[in-house]
């Protein structure tokens, strides 16, 4: 099973690109069901990026950065570098992606995907909105078309 996630706020301009991304690859599996591809979009709710990826062979990632590159960079890190176990904390919006990844390796042991991409994309407007800046939407474009080449090639 191939579990791909998309994660960001819909209303936050840029942010939204891991949501867009994975919307456009659930339009795309709504034409050519795949049984063994499931799409989510996990918004900002980093316990269910835990849950959904749970039984999964490989887990793909789509969120937005910021960390200074050129707008729409696209950074494919393998998700070992990037998990990190949460701060104690009662908020549950603290617990993001990167947490889930290391709680959810530690929880479910086996169930879980050992196989795990993150793509990021770097942003320009993270404020309210709805529109991403030209730069990401064509970088997200990309993501699209490198992971639906992943969903061909995994049948």
């Amino acid at each position: 099973m191939l579990t791909i996630i998309g994660c960001g706020n819909i209303n936050r301009c840029d942010d939204a690109v891991g949501v867009i991304v994975a919307q456009k690859l659930q339009q795309y599996l709504a034409q050519q069901p795949m049984p063994h591809v499931q799409i989510y979009d996990c918004g900002t709710a980093g316990m269910e990026v835990m849950f959904q990826a749970r039984g999964s062979k490989k887990l793909i990632i789509v969120d937005a950065c910021h960390t200074g590159s050129d707008i729409g960079a696209i950074f494919k890190i393998p998700g070992k570098e990037l998990e990190s176990l949460p701060e104690a904390s009662y908020n549950l919006h603290d617990f993001r992606w990167d947490n889930a990844l290391a709680a959810g390796r530690q929880i479910f042991k086996d169930e879980f995907p050992q196989d795990v991409t993150v793509y990021l994309i770097e942003g320009a407007n993270l404020d309210f909105g709805w529109e991403l800046t030209p730069a990401v939407g064509d970088a997200a474009d990309l993501v699209v078309a490198e992971i639906t080449n992943v969903i061909q090639n995994n049948i």
